[in-house]
């Protein structure tokens, strides 16, 4: 890999009064500024933004051009990969960087999901599943997830203690987390007592296991090393990884979480390390689920296995290896196009030492896991600071 993040912004997730293009010129000014740029500095834009149908406007690329007009005329994209986006747009970055087509290029994830109602949200949510196969299932991807919990449960045990301590963890860790949209310690008994306050959603999936609805965007600079090397705060790529699989999950063995797995494997080659050598991992916990299937794919645990790590405290912030030390999008929301872009940033974060009352003492390589649909589209990114 030879290209560095050297600056970024992130508005608070949560619900946001400002539109979608408001939200874009206020993250695109601060990560400029942020990386020490002007906007005629910049030679290429990617916008990640799902929308589906949450906003009117579909067309977003060139809005963050009105943020300054020395970004007229600059090439923009729009990139969706359903919640893996944002780190589709890091990537489309990364290739035109590496392949000569730009020095220097901004990189945003937007999205504004609260102006919609409960049930439509949960519509078009499940256009990130297969349609044909998928599309009616009850209460929405929660729904999917509901499923999916429910086949873990059949083959592993009752795992209903474990989702709830995952919750916990990353409630907890959200309230350090200054972009969070729910900044509060729940404890791990609210999280595993159904009542009113939480109610089950879908199957066993409590609506403490379900990350929130959210508005919110995240911007980043990236730039060649060479160039990235003369700045104070770059964090370079040792592994950028995507694997896609099949997308209807009749096609696979869901369980088996086989997309992630190799994007973990490839990722690891590629940066030349074990899990031992990590300091810290945010991943994808649309639903408490996710995480602790997550724990078996990146290869922490054994199949079936996953509770041993959060049993055990390996994945709490003074643990083996802490996982969404930022509260992940259980705690800090999950607007669709920002939570990859969010996600690196606060790894990056975290890989410089800066991550305020969110860091990992002595934390420096750190890893992302940020996955489209239902283990479909998978990026794992591997983050260290760039050494002078």
């Amino acid at each position: 890999m030879s290209v560095s993040m050297i600056g970024w912004s992130h508005l608070p997730f949560g619900r946001h009064e400002e539109t979608v293009e408001n939200m874009v010129k206020t993250v695109t000014k601060a990560a400029l500024e942020d990386a020490g740029l002007e906007a005629k500095d910049i030679e290429i834009v990617f916008v990640g933004h799902f929308n589906g149908g949450f906003q009117q406007q579909d067309f977003p690329s060139s809005l963050p051009l009105q943020a300054d007009p020395d970004l007229r005329f600059t090439p923009s994209t729009r990139v969706e990969n359903a919640c893996a986006t944002g780190s589709a747009a890091i990537h489309q970055a990364m290739n035109a960087i590496n392949a000569g087509r730009a020095r220097r290029a901004l990189v945003i994830g937007v999205e504004k999901m609260t102006d919609t109602a409960g049930p439509e949200i949960g519509d078009i949510l499940l256009k990130c599943a297969y349609v044909r196969e998928e599309a009616d299932t009850p209460a929405g991807f929660a729904g999917v997830f509901g499923q999916l919990t429910q086949r873990y449960f059949q083959r592993y045990g009752d795992q209903s203690d474990v989702l709830a301590r995952i919750a916990a963890k990353n409630h907890a860790n959200g309230v350090a987390n200054p972009f969070a949209q729910m900044r509060k310690d729940l404890g791990f008994q609210f999280c595993n007592t159904v009542s009113d306050k939480n109610p089950l959603v879908a199957g066993p999936l409590r609506r403490t296991d379900c990350s929130l609805v959210s508005d919110g965007a995240a911007a980043i600079v990236l730039c060649a090393n060479d160039e990235a090397a003369s700045t104070d705060k770059a964090v370079t790529f040792r592994a950028a990884e995507q694997v896609n699989d099949f997308l209807p999950m009749s096609a696979r063995d869901m369980l088996e979480m086989e997309g992630p797995a190799r994007a973990w494997a490839r990722a690891k080659e590629t940066a030349g390390i074990t899990l031992d050598d990590l300091s810290a991992v945010e991943t994808h916990d649309c639903f408490t689920t996710a995480e602790l299937l997550e724990y078996e794919a990146m290869g922490l645990t054994p199949k079936g296995k996953g509770r041993i790590a959060i049993d055990e405290g390996w994945v709490q912030k003074d643990g083996r290896l802490p996982v969404n030390p930022s509260g992940g999008l259980k705690a800090k929301g999950h607007p669709i196009g920002a939570t990859g872009v969010s996600m690196h940033i606060v790894a990056a974060m975290q890989a410089l030492g800066q991550a305020g009352d969110m860091q990992v003492e002595g934390a420096e390589l750190t890893a992302v896991f940020n996955m489209g649909g239902t283990a479909v589209a998978n990026y794992v990114s591997v983050l260290e600071p760039l050494k002078a």
